[in-house]
């Protein structure tokens, strides 16, 4: 396809803005999706060029938070690993399978999600107590939230904080951080299998990819400067934004 200049500073103004969000608090499909499609791709192609630019932006996350301290790569490993397994099972079976139900069932859970994020107090930056241990996470959460991801995707990231506060007992920030690294490893494994399929414009998800890695940067450094006072909002204003979207393409 052809790019027009206008048309490069709308993907990659989309890219930095996506990125920025997804950082703090994910959703940024919610901007980048819309656009893709907007710009003519077909709706494959469009989830694999997502996953294209989505891979740069929660790389540039995960590497300022590691770089920060706020991710321990050995106690992290077993989650990368099945989160990325799963999220490679879930992206071959959505080819099969029928996703109506899920698109269906989303919004609840996401507006169930957004409402704890805003009244629980267990919900900040101090660690809780852990319901298991990292090993027994990583083959239920991991692989179970990455083949979510590979799968259907919207909400992703809200799902792997609720799971790293409730079952871990990380607090807020670390929870993000800790989210951000398996956002990484399940957007790749998807890109991957996308790839092989020749799903992927690579141009426009390059072009997106470059903002996102400005955005993400910059959002992953106000996270780990103001931790829960600006993720909490965050993850409340775009679960519920996240949660009306998809209530209106299921209904209208």
């Amino acid at each position: 396809m052809e790019l027009s200049i206008e048309l490069i500073l709308i993907l990659f103004i989309t890219g930095i803005a996506a990125g920025f969000i997804d950082s703090i608090a994910g959703g940024g499909g919610l901007l980048t999706i819309p656009v893709l499609l907007w710009s003519g791709l077909s709706p494959l192609t469009v989830l694999g060029t997502n996953k294209l630019q989505g891979t740069a932006g929660t790389l540039t996350s995960s590497l300022n938070f590691y770089r920060n301290g706020h991710i321990p790569l050995k106690s992290a490993l077993s989650a990368v690993i099945m989160t990325f397994i799963g999220s490679a099972v879930g992206t071959l079976a959505v080819q099969q399978l029928d996703n109506q139900s899920l698109a269906i069932l989303l919004p609840i859970l996401l507006l169930i999600f957004a409402l704890y994020f805003i009244v629980s107090p267990r919900i900040t930056d101090k660690d809780a107590l852990q319901r298991m241990s990292t090993t027994v996470f990583a083959f239920t959460a991991g692989f179970g939230i990455g083949f979510y991801d590979g799968f259907f995707g919207p909400g992703t990231g809200s799902f792997f904080v609720i799971a790293y506060v409730t079952l871990l007992g990380y607090g807020l920030t670390r929870a993000t951080a800790h989210t951000k690294l398996m956002n990484f490893s399940s957007n790749l494994a998807s890109l991957i299998f996308f790839y092989l399929a020749g799903l992927v414009a690579w141009q426009v998800g390059l072009i997106m990819a470059a903002g996102q890695v400005i955005g993400s940067y910059s959002g992953s450094h106000l996270t780990m400067k103001h931790g829960v006072k600006l993720i909490k909002p965050m993850l409340f204003i775009v679960s519920v934004l996240m949660s009306l979207k998809l209530l209106f393409d299921s209904y209208f």
